[in-house]
Order: C-alpha cells, then sequence, then structure tokens
C-alpha cells in the first residue's frame, strides 16, 4: 500500500477494533474478525473498502484452496462485521462463501481407554489435566483456566468461569479429581492457578499446545487408532453419563450447551444406542411372516 492507502486502512481497521468491542464481542472473536481483514488487505495490498464482488469472489476461492472451513466461515464473518458496522455497506454477497453442510461424529474412548491413557501418561501435570478435562467434562480453555479459588471442596463443586458465550457454570467435583489436583498443586504452590506455566511470569498457564502433544502422544503409545484431541474427552464424558442413564437435560446442564440438540447428538455414540437400535431392527425383521419361509 501506498501512504494515503495505508493511513486509510489504520483508520478503517482502528473503527473495526473499537466497534468489535462496543458490540460486546469476546476476545477471540475480536482476534478472529481483526485478522480477516488485515488478511484480506494483505492479499490485495490495498484498503479493503471498495473491492468488488469478482475481487471477492477470487479472495475466497483463494482462501478455500488453503485454508479450512472454518478459517474461510470466520474471515467471511468478520469481514460481514466490517462491511456493516465500519463501511456502513449492505451485505450483497453473503452468499458467494457458503461452506458445505456436514455433521460429523466426533470419535470417542471407552471408559478402558481413557482409563489407559491417563495410566500411561508420563508426566504429571499432563495426567491430572487430562483427568480433569475428562471428569468434570471440561473444554481445554476451561480447564487450564481454573483457579484455586473455583474448588470448592465443602460442596465437591467447581465453578466453571467465563465459558464459551460468556458464561459461569457448576459442576461436580469427582473425589479422586479432588485428589489428583490437590497432590499436584502441591508440587507447585501457585497462589493462583491449578494449572500454571514453567515460566516466571506470574499469570502464565500450562501450555495448549503441549498439553495437545502430549495427549497425541501417549494416543500413539496405546495404539489406540482414533482420531483424539482432548475434546474427545469431553465428549467422551458426555457420551458415557447418558449410558450410565443420566437424562439429557443433566448433561446439557454439565456441558454448558445452549441447545439440547447439540448435546442429543451424544446418543447416537452410545453402546446403549446401539444396542437398542440393533435389537429393535431385528426384532422388527423377525416379525415378518414371510410366507416363502413357512413353505421352507
Amino acid at each position: 500500500m501506498n501512504t494515503s492507502e495505508q493511513q486509510r486502512f489504520d483508520f478503517l481497521y482502528e473503527q473495526h477494533l473499537t466497534n468489535l468491542t462496543l458490540q460486546g464481542k469476546r476476545p477471540a472473536t475480536i482476534d478472529a474478525y481483526s485478522r480477516a481483514v488485515r488478511r484480506i488487505a494483505a492479499f490485495f495490498d490495498c484498503c479493503p473498502d471498495n473491492l468488488t464482488t469478482d475481487d471477492l469472489k477470487r479472495y475466497f476461492a483463494s482462501l478455500i484452496d488453503s485454508h479450512s472451513w472454518s478459517t474461510v466461515k470466520l474471515d467471511r464473518n468478520g469481514l460481514q462485521f466490517f462491511y456493516r458496522y465500519v463501511l456502513n455497506h449492505s451485505w450483497e454477497w453473503l452468499n458467494i462463501v457458503k461452506p458445505p453442510q456436514v455433521q460429523r461424529l466426533p470419535d470417542i474412548l471407552t471408559p478402558c481407554e481413557v482409563a489407559i491413557v491417563i495410566s500411561l501418561t508420563r508426566q504429571l501435570r499432563y495426567q491430572v489435566c487430562f483427568l480433569t478435562l475428562y471428569s468434570m467434562g471440561l473444554r481445554l480453555g476451561e480447564a487450564i483456566s481454573l483457579r484455586v479459588g473455583d474448588i470448592d471442596s465443602q460442596i465437591m463443586q467447581v465453578h466453571i468461569r467465563n465459558a464459551k458465550g460468556g458464561k459461569d457454570r457448576l459442576v461436580p467435583l469427582p473425589k479422586r479429581t479432588l485428589q489428583a489436583l490437590r497432590y499436584y498443586w502441591k508440587t507447585h504452590h501457585h497462589p493462583r492457578y491449578l494449572f500454571p506455566g514453567k515460566d516466571s511470569q506470574p499469570d502464565s498457564l500450562i501450555d495448549k499446545g503441549g498439553i495437545q502433544k502430549a495427549l497425541k502422544r501417549v494416543i500413539g503409545e496405546c495404539n489406540i487408532h482414533k482420531s483424539i484431541s482432548p475434546h474427545n474427552l469431553r465428549h467422551s464424558y458426555a457420551t458415557h453419563l447418558l449410558e450410565q442413564g443420566l437424562d439429557l437435560r443433566s448433561v446439557q446442564s454439565l456441558l454448558g450447551h445452549n441447545s439440547l440438540n447439540t448435546t442429543a447428538r451424544y446418543t447416537r455414540l452410545t453402546q446403549i444406542t446401539r444396542k437398542n437400535t440393533v435389537e429393535a431392527i431385528n426384532q422388527l425383521a423377525d416379525g415378518l411372516a414371510l410366507s416363502w419361509e413357512c413353505g421352507a
């Protein structure tokens, strides 16, 4: 960009950040939506306030080739916000980018596999983290942000703060998890966090990437041929609770889902559901009075 172009972009970009803040967007959303504007400006090397529909088609075609659909969707939403609240332009090209509608089912570990994975994890901080993720059904960010004051051992519950959508919730604290958290905390005695970072910064947290790599490593060592990330421990938690007979509404509350439909997908993953489905299908077929069988 030339100097005047850069100045115009800087001005509009600051407005973009201000409007995102005024709209109450969460930090992760602000980061994603602002990155979308920076990315398209870098692609065309100009301020993206006068791009044509053909320009946008060319940009998103390139983005689809190089990035995931989740990134493409975030960029679309970020640029839609930019056009609406910064440029005051109508959004005429919303349907240019329409990610495919897919409904994938996550891989689930069995309770036995969960136990093996935690047992064979080499480092204590990762062992305790995996147990915390699974036994309370937490998202990774929720687990590593836990503070000492969030643990209420008197009534055996944990206060999950500022979770997805800015919502708090309370989840039961298993005795075994409390014991593991206490044991691990004694190794670092951090005044605030249960999973502090290694460096000397007082507010640093355990590295997300390290947790993900540790789980990937132990999954491979256990010879488990499933696509498992820390979030799959949360999926496994929900599925296993349903298998134990916990009602769907209670699982929804534990997970902090807005919609019961989101929680309901776990019913398709339970062994009980599959077993009952097979039995029902066999009963349906066996109940047919077929004449050719009678004459055989």
